[in-house]
């Protein structure tokens, strides 16, 4: 399994028992999605290697304690600290309406109910504090912030973000 075919759901975080048992941290809003999970993938020297899961259970409302199968030993336990954990993105739930994840509306047009569709977003910068469409307008690269004010519609039928942007946002980059 590649890792682009996949979506980061956490990471194994401290060990909880003397018998291999880790908790993962679970870097969702709905923890309880996973707490029956037959696999994962854990990420171990920039590759994804499965890993099946013989008994799980929630723990202190974002952590899944689990024992991994051929994971017995505190030792075993330790050097899978600070792993991610991956699933398939064909686990992740559909989301409906505006709500969208990110890898989504890759590729997508971006359209302003003003100027018309004005480039293509090529990826999402969430490494600040509002997270950013980056948008591709020929040569010119334009930031445009995720504000749920700004969001009209995710047309996924057509493949495009509407949005309705305050006048001059993106004509300071034109």
């Amino acid at each position: 399994m590649r890792k682009e075919e996949c979506f980061y759901l956490g990471k194994i975080a401290k060990k909880f028992s003397f018998k291999g048992e880790v908790l993962i941290y679970l870097d969702t809003d709905e923890p309880e999605l996973y707490e029956n999970l037959e696999s994962v993938f854990v990420e171990h020297n920039k590759h994804l290697v499965p890993f099946f899961i013989e008994t799980s259970s929630l723990h202190k409302n974002d952590f899944l304690r689990v024992r991994f199968e051929d994971v017995n030993t505190e030792e075993e336990a330790d050097a899978l600290l600070g792993n991610g954990i991956y699933l398939p993105l064909t686990m992740l739930p559909k989301l409906t309406g505006n709500k969208f994840y990110f890898h989504e509306v890759i590729g997508f047009e971006i359209e302003d109910k003003r100027l018309g569709v004005f480039g293509k977003i090529t990826s999402i910068n969430d490494s600040t504090a509002q997270p950013l469409f980056e948008v591709l307008n020929g040569e010119v690269e334009i930031l445009v912030p995720m504000i749920d004010n700004f969001l009209v519609k995710i047309d996924r039928e057509n493949k495009k973000v509407i949005m309705d942007l305050p006048e001059g946002l993106v004509e300071m980059y034109l």
